[in-house]
């Protein structure tokens, strides 16, 4: 009789949970044998949902990467930069003041006019020493106006050396514009992938709170009829705590990164707004000697060293002309005397004026020049082989990161897949908490990891188009687009 009861009450304890499933559904042999086993469809997505869609036919999308209500894209956001960072205003003023030194430079050749006007009360002291206070006799001196009109003629190739230079550094300003523009453009990209991926942790992060909010009606259910331990629901509401925790910080990632994506675009005090893109992958091919190829045509800091040794030649030339002389003509004519108009004069003469020559100065002079030339030979070398090596690293980080996505999808498809099956089993009372914990926390992790690689992806992407020194476009690779 005890036997018989012990087994009927047993055999309650067991279907009892089952019984308070929210199916109620009938549970025969075969069914307690595939408990834990089978995952229920109308219960919980399938994990295949974890994957990206292509959209368009051309372009893989992730699935819920960002809010939907938005009106923001990458490229307006790019727009926006171009029109308001700082650093490229900066850049064209640089640009303009150039052009005004060539101009200056080219002043040289133009005629210099001056006008000079005064009055001078004279006493000669010899005179007054020599013949007495008659001798010494003070009077008015008048110059109603003098006017001075001299012209250069020839400087022996100085002016044009000087023009020459600023012809140079203009050209180098509107290099370096270039090279601003691809580093803001590239900043923007980053922040604005860094954007979309806090969005993205943010979604992870909503899902988990709801995750454990269903792990702790179930642990609280199961308490409630005595099935469970009070323990299990004191984790289940710690673990429900810290997703809290988890959301908060996420939705915070997304404050800060809206403010580094408006610092991006030069304008600070943007108000909040939302992005109608998501986290996008477009599998690229291209080969490193490509790369390198298209860098030597784009790459405005490659550009410009030509550029910069040429100035240093021309400083070099420059030096070795401290010893000429240049030609010039000029005239005077003058009105005054001791009246304002008593008298006038002119004179008009050509002159070759030879510099105050200080060969110690001007011998160190060229010396330091022609270290100068070298120097900037050597800088160019070295400014190659940091960008040879810095493609390098953007194309090997892009390849990396492309060949980890395939395998942090499929970390999420079996993570997706193993927490359907922990949640099944602790649904129908044969899991238990820890591994349910491990389960959500595993697929929690590697949801993040995904996005991450992704976000990693079109970042490495952007810097590779930042070395290169141009966009990835149809023109300039090979594009890959097959799903």
């Amino acid at each position: 009789m005890n036997k018989k009861f012990l087994i009927l009450a047993l055999t309650f304890l067991f279907l009892l949970p089952v019984c308070y499933a929210k199916d109620k559904e009938q549970i025969n042999d075969k069914n307690i044998k595939n408990i834990g086993n089978v995952i229920k469809k109308e219960e919980y997505p399938e994990a295949t949902n974890v994957a990206p869609y292509i959209k368009d036919g051309d372009t893989y999308v992730v699935q819920g990467s960002v809010e939907k209500n938005v009106d923001v894209t990458l490229n307006e956001c790019i727009r926006y930069a171009l029109g308001n960072n700082p650093r490229i205003r900066e850049a064209m003023e640089d640009i303009l003041a150039s052009d005004a030194r060539i101009r200056q430079a080219w002043s040289n050749f133009f005629p210099k006019l001056t006008w000079q006007t005064g009055y001078t009360r004279i006493k000669q002291l010899q005179l007054a020493d020599l013949l007495g206070s008659a001798g010494g006799r003070a009077y008015n001196y008048f110059v109603l106006g003098q006017v001075s009109l001299s012209e250069m003629l020839y400087d022996f190739g100085v002016t044009q050396n000087r023009v020459t230079i600023r012809k140079l550094e203009k050209e180098t300003y509107k290099t370096t514009l270039t090279s601003v523009i691809n580093e803001v453009i590239m900043n923007v990209k980053s922040d604005y992938f860094n954007l979309l991926y806090a969005y993205d942790r943010r979604d992870v992060a909503e899902d988990t709170v709801k995750k454990f909010e269903m792990f702790y009606n179930q642990a609280k259910a199961f308490y409630e009829i005595g099935t469970n331990p009070k323990v299990d629901v004191t984790i289940a509401e710690v673990n429900l705590s810290n997703a809290k925790l988890e959301l908060i910080q996420a939705n915070n990632a997304i404050n800060i990164a809206v403010a580094k994506l408006n610092n991006s675009m030069g304008l600070p005090y943007q108000t909040r707004y939302n992005i109608k893109e998501r986290l996008q992958y477009y599998p690229v091919n291209i080969t490193l000697e490509d790369a390198v190829e298209i860098a030597k045509s784009s790459r405005p800091d490659l550009l410009v060293l030509d550029t910069k040794v040429e100035t240093a030649r021309q400083n070099l030339q420059l030096s070795k002309k401290a010893y000429f002389p240049n030609l010039s003509v000029e005239g005077q004519f003058a009105v005054g005397g001791k009246n304002p108009t008593s008298a006038y004069g002119y004179n008009i003469g050509g002159y070759l004026n030879f510099p105050t020559v200080n060969g110690m100065l001007i011998k160190n002079q060229i010396k330091e020049a022609r270290a100068n030339y070298d120097r900037e030979v050597a800088r160019a070398e070295k400014t190659r082989n940091t960008i040879y090596l810095e493609i390098q690293q953007a194309y090997y980080t892009l390849d990396e990161k492309k060949n980890q996505l395939p395998v942090a999808f499929l970390n999420v498809k079996k993570a997706k897949e193993n927490y359907e099956l922990s949640y099944g089993r602790y649904k129908v009372g044969v899991g238990n908490p820890t591994e349910l914990k491990d389960a959500q926390v595993a697929y929690q992790n590697a949801q993040l990891s995904y996005y991450n690689t992704l976000y990693q992806y079109n970042t490495a992407k952007a810097n590779l188009e930042k070395s290169i020194g141009k966009n990835l476009v149809d023109k300039d690779m090979v594009i890959n687009l097959e799903p």
